[in-house]
């Protein structure tokens, strides 16, 4: 990965989820990734607040993998999914966003993870 694999992870996960939430997500998560830390506030069903979610959601998602990143593919993708579950309020709509952003951690692990 790059030097900010969060910016990565949620760059992916925005590309894929472009199309449900339609075309400035790209646009949006740059400005997210551009505020991160800043005070800006999330608001439900803003497309704004979508794009923060989802690199809130890769930063604590990256966090997770990076204690885990020596294990085998199959065991970080559930610990991911466990402790997003355990950490986060997932609700039906951030679903969908949390499988797209463990998605694009587990793919950028690298092949020798496998047993």
């Amino acid at each position: 990965m790059g030097d900010d694999p969060v910016e990565e992870i949620a760059r992916g996960a925005a590309r894929r989820l472009a199309a449900e939430y339609g075309p400035r997500l790209e646009t949006d998560v740059e400005a997210a990734l551009y505020d991160r830390g800043g005070t800006r506030g999330i608001e439900q069903y803003d497309p704004v607040a979508v794009a923060s979610l989802i690199v809130g959601i890769a930063q604590l998602a990256w966090m997770i993998y990076s204690d885990h990143r020596k294990k085998p593919r199959d065991v970080v993708e559930r610990t991911l999914r466990a402790e997003l579950r355990h950490q986060v309020y997932i609700s039906p709509n951030s679903a969908q966003i949390t499988d797209v952003i463990i998605h694009e951690i587990v793919q950028r692990m690298p092949d020798d993870q496998d047993p």
